[in-house]
């Protein structure tokens, strides 16, 4: 955009987050989306200013349809639908708090989210691995002696086993795990347990065998290992994830995937096996329970057995 269509736009002092659009927007939703939709309006405003303003130093107020016509343009020249609604539905939503604080008028807020979302391709995204495949990543991840191959077996075996975001699975601790009977305790960003899930039998043996190399300090529970093979205790990266599980994937000569496919895995085998979609949705954490299933304490017995039925190949262990 030109520099005099760009320079109304940048605000020099941002208002307080209690009167800034996009603040009141991103303060509504969890923890798990903030992080996403914060990333979706900073690229509206890169994408408005040539880069010179981000979410908090856009002003949202001044925008008008010219801007979000534009914006809308420049998404689909670069992004896959989805990814296109995404963005727009965050632009919407940041409008509509304008509106609401009384910042636009309610003609210009009509005029600017006057655009049409993008249809998407019908086909899915994504993948479900065969057994086979998950079998290879673990054998490859076994055949690794070093912490490294420990972990990452670990790992494959909370994502595959538990259906865990990138984003939650590097916010475990130590002490969310019980490996008496498999139990993890998913945590929001706040520290307060968003679900529980249980890992089976043999995909909690995974996780003891690296808990041994890693030994019982409290932290995080997937840790980092450097080059000469040391457990660091520091949190692994959701981009971690990805770069591990693509070594990993090459090394067993696994068709690519992304982290993402360990979870709908994770939910296409619970399905097959006749998995009920109420507790499949619950343990994936896509529904809201309602206020009193949270001290209904049959769903934990319901959760336990259904996470049970998920198999995972098993190290060898040697016979004394």
């Amino acid at each position: 955009m030109s520099t005099s269509t760009v320079a109304p736009l940048v605000l020099r002092i941002p208002p307080p987050l209690t009167e800034h659009p996009a603040g009141v927007y991103l303060s509504s939703l969890s923890p798990g989306s903030e992080p996403t939709m914060k990333r979706s309006l900073s690229l509206i405003a890169q994408l408005l200013t040539n880069g010179e303003a981000d979410y908090l130093t856009l002003d949202w107020a001044e925008l008008r349809y010219k801007h979000t016509a534009a914006i809308r343009a420049a998404l689909i020249k670069n992004y896959e639908p989805a990814t296109v609604n995404r963005v727009l539905c965050a632009l919407r939503r940041v409008l509509k708090e304008a509106l609401r604080l009384e910042l636009m008028s309610p003609v210009d807020y009509a005029r600017a989210v006057d655009i049409q979302s993008v249809k998407a391709r019908k086909e899915l995204r994504g993948r479900a691995l065969s057994q086979d495949e998950i079998d290879s990543l673990m054998t490859v991840c076994f055949g690794d002696r070093t912490p490294a191959g420990f972990r990452d077996a670990a790992l494959i075996a909370i994502l595959r086993g538990a259906g865990l975001r990138r984003s939650e699975v590097v916010k475990l601790d130590l002490k969310d795990f019980k490996s008496d009977d498999g139990e993890i305790k998913v945590r929001s960003g706040k520290g307060k347990v968003d679900r529980t899930l249980y890992l089976s039998p043999s995909a909690a043996a995974s996780v003891d065998d690296w808990i041994e190399i890693r030994n019982k300090a409290a932290g995080p529970l997937l840790c980092q290992v450097n080059k000469s093979g040391r457990v660091v205790q520091q949190r692994l990266t959701p981009q971690a994830v990805l770069f591990i599980l693509q070594k990993r994937g090459e090394e067993a000569g696994v068709e690519a995937f992304s982290p993402h496919d360990l979870r709908r895995t994770f939910a296409s085998d619970l399905l097959d096996a006749g998995v009920d979609l109420a507790t499949v949705q619950m343990m994936l954490g896509h529904a809201t329970p309602a206020q009193a299933a949270r001290y209904d304490r049959r769903g934990e017995e319901r959760k336990r057995r259904a996470g049970a039925v998920l198999q995972i190949l098993e190290r060898v262990r040697a016979v004394s």
